[in-house]
């Protein structure tokens, strides 16, 4: 499983969602957590394969290409989701081929539902199956208290655990018949 953080905004908010996120994957008993965070990551936009851009693949590539599912940690950003992470996401292709895919969106009231559909289509483009459930915060910056915790956990709690059964089960469920018949659709 591998958890990519799409927010690169100084002073983002992202980490305090993520650190909230990899309590529950690492609870999980079916889940080993990986973290591929935007913000830690220097990717060109004109996808040149410089140096630069080798050497960051190199390290997030792995985690994506052995992931058998993925949660991606998104906030909303003028109604979609953030460029540093469409940017991650276009300089891959066959690593999300056949994978789930589980949303997890923060921001105002909308809560970065609107990023979150945004990123659907283009997850349905990789060919990823995205699960129906999400987790999403609205107003994010009130629902944490000072010390990250959550003000009120019972419905990002239970969210979370639906959404991650989910993965666990596409992302069984999938591996299996990519053994059985390799996807090349």
């Amino acid at each position: 499983m591998t958890l990519l953080v799409g927010s690169n905004r100084h002073g983002r908010f992202g980490p305090v969602v993520a650190d909230w996120l990899l309590g529950h994957l690492r609870a999980h008993d079916d889940l080993v957590p990986e973290v591929v965070d935007v913000a830690a990551t220097d990717l060109p936009t004109t996808f040149a394969p410089t140096p630069e851009a080798t050497a960051a693949l190199a390290e997030i590539t792995p985690k994506l290409a052995s992931a058998d599912a993925f949660v991606v940690l998104t906030p909303e950003y003028n109604h979609s989701f953030p460029a540093g992470l469409k940017n991650v996401i276009d300089w891959h292709f066959n690593e999300w081929r056949a994978k789930p895919v589980g949303l997890v969106s923060y921001g105002g009231l909308a809560g970065g539902l609107r990023a979150s559909e945004h990123l659907r289509q283009v997850f349905a483009e990789l060919h990823a199956v995205t699960v129906r459930d999400t987790v999403s915060f609205h107003n994010a910056g009130a629902s944490f208290d000072d010390e990250g915790g959550l003000r009120d956990p019972s419905g990002p709690d239970a969210a979370a655990k639906t959404m991650l059964d989910q993965l666990v089960w596409w992302g069984r469920a999938l591996r299996e018949a990519k053994e059985k018949r390799p996807y090349d659709a």
